[in-house]
């Protein structure tokens, strides 16, 4: 490996070699694949790890949660790190972390080593996730950067999906131990490949490393990341959500200005002044966060009103993943025809009507085929949006900071899916509770408090309700398809006016950069 000091380091001109090019996509999206499919593996494995540890549903979520928690929090800074200490040393050092973390999860005697672990690997995921857009970025010429951009944005789109039913797969015919060995292989093909692959890359920025801006970053994601994940279980007004809330608006307020005061800036903001990262960011924020909710709802859907096992529940989502793959591999020769804006435009139209589909069609008898549709829709028209957006942030940075452009769209990425699952979570379960209220009357209070929990509580209790079982098995599939209702047609308005924002301010109008 060559080494490069954070002085030293220097942009390099993009690989000429095919060959080697196509070796360099494989390193880092088999990294990429790692990394994504162990944000959400663990779904899964929810009451086997709460077996395993004897653990609480709270323990367990944290479990769940560290990791993505701390790769949000770190991605900004360490992108940044990627680029002045050189590419190559962060992803190198990020995949030998990430595999040691990986195998202490697999054999954590404790609920503290696990956590402890998944803080480790989300530290490890961090210096990975950025630096595989921007080595793609620095190393494929114009005229192929398209194309695998396209497939990096339908990796980070499908892994986690993809993930998760391999997850399943491995949780059913073995132990959830054994979820670890996916991450700790893709990890070591990565490192082989890249080892020799991968160059170096980076720059000689002038000034310090922006501390005071990594640190605001980083308190103002967890701060931000913690709030979403916590609020729909103990209340917006609750004060272990409004002290971390706090917390994040004044770092964000701290960071902005201290952005625009400090000559070497982490992320300077005014470069959102630039049509393709305001848009092509908001974009990928709001999309993911409805993708997020998607999925929040989705899997009880499955797994309690249709009755179908994990795994079947997972292969339930293969449509919307694998269209989502495939539409990001054409995205660029649609962008080409049509341009960019035009693109993001149409992909965003398509997932628009496909979750109106999922809106309109969805009830308690339709089973999977009342969600099909909008699945469809929704997986090609993610595809046909993402490629365009990520390809709009990148470009809008310099060289030398494609470490901060890759870490800004993996970030608006992991918060738009917290925020997603949030809000459209929230607006789930209060419909469900509205909707049931009238729907249990006659039914003991003690059966109703318990079906009031939600769809999976009323499911279960239900089985020794005796004559009422029937009743609160009805009412709670019906209101949880009302809650659904409510939660996406909000969805469809926040993705209608997500359309007119890109139509009016998307990638073209302008590819100059503020001058500081």
């Amino acid at each position: 490996m060559n080494s490069v000091s954070r002085t030293s380091a220097a942009v390099i001109a993009p690989i000429d070699d095919p060959r080697r090019r196509r070796a360099i996509l494989w390193a880092v999206c088999t990294a990429l694949m790692a990394v994504v499919a162990s944000v959400s593996g663990l779904n899964v494995a929810q009451p086997q790890l709460a077996t395993t540890f004897d653990a609480s549903q709270g323990q367990v979520l944290w479990i769940i949660n560290t990791y993505t928690l701390t790769l949000a929090a770190l991605l900004l800074p360490l992108g940044a790190a990627g680029d002045r200490w050189g590419r190559k040393p962060v992803l190198m050092g990020g995949l030998v972390v990430f595999g040691i973390a990986n195998l202490a999860s697999a054999i954590a005697p404790t609920t503290e080593v696990m956590i402890g672990s998944r803080l480790l690997g989300g530290i490890a995921a961090a210096m990975i996730m950025p630096v595989t857009l921007s080595v793609i970025t620095a190393s494929f010429p114009a005229d192929e950067r398209s194309k695998a951009i396209g497939i990096w944005t339908a990796v980070a789109g499908g892994g986690g999906i993809l993930g998760m039913y391999l997850s399943a797969l491995l949780v059913d015919v073995a132990t959830w131990r054994w979820l670890f060995a996916l991450p700790i292989a893709l990890t070591l093909i990565s490192a082989l490949i890249g080892v020799t692959a991968v160059p170096n890359s980076g720059t000689s920025a002038p000034g310090r490393f922006d501390v005071l801006g990594a640190v605001t970053s980083i308190l103002a994601a967890v701060g931000f990341t913690f709030a979403l994940h916590e609020a729909p279980a103990l209340g917006w007004s609750d004060p272990v959500i409004l002290a971390p809330l706090a917390v994040a608006v004044i770092a964000t307020v701290v960071f902005v200005v201290w952005e625009l005061r400090t000559s070497s800036p982490l992320l300077d903001v005014r470069y959102f002044r630039v049509p393709g990262l305001s848009s092509g960011a908001t974009l990928l924020l709001v999309l993911f966060g409805v993708q997020g909710g998607i999925s929040l709802m989705l899997y009880p859907f499955f797994q309690v009103v249709l009755g179908w096992s994990g795994l079947q529940a997972t292969l339930g989502l293969m449509p919307m993943a694998l269209l989502m793959m495939v539409a990001s591999g054409l995205a660029p020769r649609l962008a080409a025809r049509i341009g960019a804006r035009a693109a993001m435009v149409t992909g965003l139209s398509i997932a628009t009507a496909g979750l109106a589909l999922m809106a309109g069609l969805v009830s308690a008898s339709s089973g999977y085929f009342g969600v099909l549709p909008g699945l469809i829709a929704m997986g090609l028209g993610a595809g046909l949006a993402m490629t365009p957006s990520t390809e709009a942030i990148t470009s809008s940075l310099p060289s030398e900071q494609q470490g901060v452009a890759s870490a800004l769209n993996d970030l608006t990425r992991e918060l738009g899916a917290a925020l997603g699952i949030a809000l459209l979570g929230g607006l789930l379960v209060a419909g469900y509770r509205s909707a049931l209220v009238g729907r249990l009357q006659g039914v003991p209070d003690d059966l109703a408090a318990v079906a009031q929990g939600g769809v999976a509580n009323a499911t279960a209790v239900s089985d020794a309700a005796g004559p009422y079982a029937e009743q609160i098995r009805s009412a709670a599939e019906e209101a949880f398809v009302a809650g659904w209702q409510q939660a996406m047609w909000v969805g469809v308005a926040v993705m209608a006016v997500l359309v007119l924002f890109v139509l009016l301010r998307g990638p073209g109008a302008s590819r100059s950069l503020p001058a500081r």
